[in-house]
């Protein structure tokens, strides 16, 4: 599972933001960086212990949910699990940030591809491109999992510094800059049959941290 999650293209990423009708929030803009920020902690292979919550990484609410699913899919590990969630969270940011519909397409479910897509014909009606950089990833948290019927969710926050940069269709700036980073604080949710053969996780949720 983690060899396919963190390959050279994720297939299944993405998915429909849950109890928001609004368009999906674009992050703010990034220049694509060559390799992906690791995770600045680490934690056991199995499920969560004590030691792994007090470090930060697993929320206490989460950890009972892990276990259900390590217990459930024995190729689970939280380390594999965190690294492949930060390198889909950048393919995706870069994806929607260059307009790219193609690599949209195999990164996210119907539902936000759509919605995704959508907000990019805005962005490219109005003439706006976005030049875009994520400078760095903070943290990763687990903040919430759980396990039924099957299907397994995790529910991340992720905290990073992002550069932003709008340009009208001439070039021309409209806002933001490279050389000032903005904190963002997303909360996205990834969701796994554990029954299929499928090893790839789909992100079901996106939202901003409150």
């Amino acid at each position: 599972m983690v060899a396919v999650f963190v390959g050279l293209r994720l297939f299944s990423v993405l998915g429909q933001r849950s109890g928001h009708e609004q368009e999906p929030r674009m992050p703010r803009p990034v220049e694509s960086p060559p390799k992906l920020t690791p995770v600045p902690q680490t934690v056991p292979d199995s499920a969560p212990s004590s030691e792994a919550e007090i470090d930060g990484l697993v929320a206490p609410a989460a950890a009972a949910g892990l276990r259900k699913i390590a217990s459930a899919d024995s190729s689970f590990e939280i380390n594999g699990f965190l690294n492949g969630a930060q390198s889909a969270y950048r393919m995706i940011l870069e994806a929607f940030w260059k307009g790219d519909r193609d690599d949209l397409a195999h990164l996210v479910d119907d539902d936000v591809r759509d919605s995704f897509f959508a907000a990019i014909d805005a962005r490219e009606q109005e003439g706006h491109v976005l030049d875009n950089r994520l400078v760095l990833i903070e943290r990763t948290q687990v903040e919430n999992a759980e396990f039924r019927s099957g299907m397994a969710r995790i529910t991340l926050r992720f905290d990073a510094d992002i550069a932003a940069v709008t340009h009208d269709k001439d070039g021309n700036l409209i806002a933001g800059s490279l050389s000032d980073a903005v904190q963002t604080h997303d909360v996205w949710t990834f969701a796994r049959n554990v029954r299929d053969a499928d090893p790839n996780w789909l992100l079901v949720e996106t939202d901003e941290a409150s």
